[in-house]
């Protein structure tokens, strides 16, 4: 059984480098995430919607510091007019890069979002994209993050996988939530067309 679910114009990959979704400090569960991605990425390369690579520039030290083996992309990228690669520095794609101005340029009213942080990356952005009016998918079985270790008098460590579905469920009633990356598909041309 399918979920239906309207095509998406544009699929934005979220921070999906090596340090994060590779070796032994890959999230939990990264290789079904990243089969999540790769098909929404090979769909989205088919109907010619735009791709958007997000790439995080870390702090000195941190596994995403730029120029680093964590810090490169783990997918391989086909730049071109309807594949880009932009860099951030904060949790929120369209802070102070030009996603936006892309996105508008390009028509895209529809978005798909996937990649890691659940709570943190992957919510900033599809935050800003709603609040920006968007129509945002968000694939379940397409983002990940790490357990959140436990607090002391606070909580007992929460996994990964709870942490994905609050990040989920905090994002409110507009976010479209898909159970699966595979019900997504796209098209290109603009809404109402």
């Amino acid at each position: 059984m399918t979920t239906q679910v309207p095509p998406a114009q544009a699929l934005i990959v979220v921070d999906v480098q090596a340090a994060f979704v590779s070796g032994p400090d890959a999230v939990p569960d990264a290789p079904r995430m990243l089969e999540g991605i790769e098909g929404l990425l090979a769909r989205a390369r088919t109907e010619g919607a735009l791709v958007v690579h997000l790439q995080n520039d870390g702090p000195t030290g941190a596994a995403d510091e730029p120029k680093t083996p964590g810090w490169e992309l783990h997918l391989p990228v086909r730049e071109g007019r309807r594949e880009v690669v932009i860099r951030k520095t904060e949790d929120d794609g369209f802070h102070e890069t030009p996603l936006g101005a892309l996105l508008t340029e390009a028509g895209i009213s529809d978005l798909a979002v996937c990649g890691v942080m659940s709570e943190m990356c992957v919510s900033a952005t599809a935050r800003t994209a709603l609040a920006l009016g968007y129509r945002v998918v968000l694939p379940h079985d397409a983002h990940g993050t790490y357990d959140i270790p436990a607090a002391p008098d606070i909580s007992d460590a929460v996994p990964a996988a709870m942490v994905s579905r609050v990040a989920e469920w905090a994002l409110g009633s507009d976010v479209e939530i898909v159970p699966r990356a595979a019900d997504v598909t796209f098209r290109t041309e603009r809404r109402g067309q």
